[in-house]
């Protein structure tokens, strides 16, 4: 739906039309649906969701990490790093790694939206501070 096909649908079908247009920024959603990874972030996902060992390793990895950081932030930076190695030693071994560094080499990428969409997935939001009422 586009942004004036809005117009005249009421209030309320209206926003939950924009809500659906731009759920991301709504004040509603919970999470953010969708987000943006490179070639290699993909490659990493996608190689962990096949195996369970691995997918096992690093939901842990990621909620120690989150756990001893110092909030998200600082989690998803050194989640990249580490992402970053684990992704260098699966290209010595592991066939699509293997095959990608062959033909381009190895070449530092970042690993940071896969971080922060790793912590997104597996770590449960903190609570917000609620404000006592004078």
């Amino acid at each position: 739906m586009k942004l004036d096909e809005t117009r005249g649908l009421g209030t309320e079908n209206a926003m939950m039309a924009l809500d659906r247009l731009f759920g991301c920024f709504s004040e509603t959603a919970t999470h953010v649906a969708r987000m943006s990874l490179n070639a290699s972030e993909q490659m990493v996902f996608d190689y962990v969701q096949r195996h369970p060992d691995e997918r096992h390793y690093w939901v842990q990895k990621v909620q120690n990490t989150c756990a001893q950081a110092i909030d998200h932030h600082e989690a998803a930076r050194l989640l990249d790093a580490d992402l970053w190695r684990y992704f260098e030693e699966r290209s010595g071994v592991a066939s699509p790694f293997k095959d990608l560094a062959a033909r381009q080499g190895l070449r530092k990428t970042s690993m940071r939206n896969l971080a922060e969409y790793l912590v997104r997935l597996w770590v449960a939001p903190k609570p917000k501070k609620t404000s006592a009422s004078p």
